[in-house]
């Protein structure tokens, strides 16, 4: 009987082998059926993250585009804020027609209607620009991007500001050339870039004439490009000396900022005292309180004179100053850059400049920091020492024969193509760490100023 248990139990154990055999089967078919599901959702995921990649990077190329356009907008500072709006989407109109762009548009309203990107996976963009509820002086941008059915949104926002004139990076700045007749020390007080030299020279190639020894601090950038300069002594230019003080911080070609004209007429407003014309006595020292010398008068002052406040001078005028002078407040001259004639001041004493007095008077014009004599279309002449600059000094030509040895915390601007004239051994001192950006009489544009801290991802 053994036999027969014999093949009984490996009939048994064949019946177990296709058992199992079957359980694998069964396990393996199940593992195949998980992986092709895990396989289709994780390719449908890698399709949803595409599109959602490129409705992105649609509204982040729609940002892009408008940020292009929103950094040309410029507007007069004189416009209200309740004309912010209407004056920036007019702007933005203008441009996109003046070259000649018609994918892109802006409606009255400052919708954006969609940009096509991609036609073929219909991605493309579309926008918004709104002036913040809240504050008058933010612009807002939306931009909406997507394609196949998904979007995404991006929300930014723009400061509406004045816009801060390069020129003003350079201690001296000049439409004519320069003329240092004698041994000039231009120095930085905080960094040699704030005694930095800016000459254009067009209508002149000898950009600058040095008869003696030379030590500037900053740079000296030319913008003629067939120009040259001619430093007779001993050259020290930002520390280095000769040839290599020539060949590391003097540019030839520079390119040449804007030289923005100051809105004088802004400061009438401040000019409530006293008004000098040709029946007043000039022959005494006198102080002069937010005071006005009428076009034409031509005054010789004789005895020392103290400016409070703002002096404010009409064209035509010649005024010459003969004995010492303390400003201490802002000279304002009502000039043309383009046709400066004859008018002229003349300080044939002591010159320097201090702040405001206090007093309620002043309180007003306190408020404009930055300049200290706003003169386009006057030449400014100084005879005797130079000692101080509390701002800006903006003329049509500047001589200085005097001992000059100042402090000038703003920038020398000079609009005429004539020569501005340093003679002796001068020292100009340049101190911009109080760091007006825009000086008073400059705040002529409002610009757009992206502000990338607030880029907000909106939530669908």
């Amino acid at each position: 009987m053994a036999p027969a248990k014999k093949k009984a139990a490996q009939q048994d154990r064949r019946g177990a082998v296709l058992i199992i055999s079957m359980i694998f089967v069964l396990i393996f078919s199940a593992l195949a059926v998980s992986m092709a599901t895990m396989s289709g959702t994780n390719a449908q995921l890698a399709s949803n993250q595409h599109k959602v990649g490129c409705a992105i990077a649609s509204t982040e190329s729609g940002l892009e585009a408008m940020r292009f356009w929103l950094n040309r907008v410029e507007f007069p500072s004189s416009t209200s804020p309740s004309n912010y709006f209407g004056t920036i989407v007019s702007n933005l109109q203008s441009d996109l027609a003046a070259n000649s762009i018609t994918n892109v548009a802006v409606y009255n309203d400052g919708t954006i209607p969609p940009v096509p990107l991609d036609s073929a996976s219909g991605q493309n963009f579309e926008g918004e620009i709104l002036i913040d509820a809240n504050n008058a002086n933010i612009m807002q941008l939306s931009a909406i991007g997507g394609g196949n059915n998904i979007t995404r949104t991006i929300r930014v926002q723009y400061d509406i500001q004045a816009y801060e004139y390069p020129i003003f990076d350079f201690g001296l700045a000049t439409k004519g050339p320069v003329h240092f007749l004698g041994n000039p020390t231009v120095t930085g007080v905080n960094s040699n870039s704030e005694a930095d030299i800016f000459i254009e020279s067009n209508n002149n190639n000898l950009a600058m004439l040095v008869t003696g020894n030379t030590n500037f601090d900053g740079d000296i950038s030319v913008a003629n490009t067939i120009a040259n300069v001619a430093l007779m002594g001993a050259v020290q230019i930002a520390g280095d000396i000769g040839q290599t003080a020539l060949d590391n911080h003097v540019t030839i070609g520079a390119e040449s900022p804007q030289f923005p004209v100051p809105d004088t007429q802004h400061f009438q407003q401040y000019a409530t005292g006293t008004v000098i014309d040709s029946s007043t006595d000039l022959s005494n020292s006198m102080t002069l309180t937010n005071a006005t010398i009428a076009a034409g008068t031509d005054p010789n002052f004789l005895g020392n004179i103290t400016i409070e406040g703002i002096l404010y001078i009409e064209q035509p005028n010649v005024v010459t100053f003969e004995e010492n002078v303390a400003l201490n407040g802002m000279i304002v001259a009502d000039g043309d850059v383009n046709n400066p004639g004859t008018n002229s001041i003349s300080f044939l004493g002591n010159f320097a400049a201090n702040t405001y007095p206090s007093g309620v008077q002043f309180d007003a014009i306190r408020q404009e920091t930055g300049s200290s004599i706003v003169a386009p279309g006057f030449s400014a002449s100084f005879s005797g020492n130079f000692a101080a600059l509390g701002g800006v000094m903006a003329v049509s030509g500047a001589h200085f024969s005097g001992n000059v040895n100042a402090v000038i915390e703003g920038t020398i601007l000079n609009y005429s193509d004539n020569p501005t004239v340093i003679e002796g051994n001068s020292r100009l001192n340049f101190d911009r760490s109080d760091n007006i950006t825009v000086p008073a009489g400059f705040d002529t544009h409002r610009i757009l100023k992206y502000n990338p801290a607030s880029y907000e991802e909106i939530p669908q």
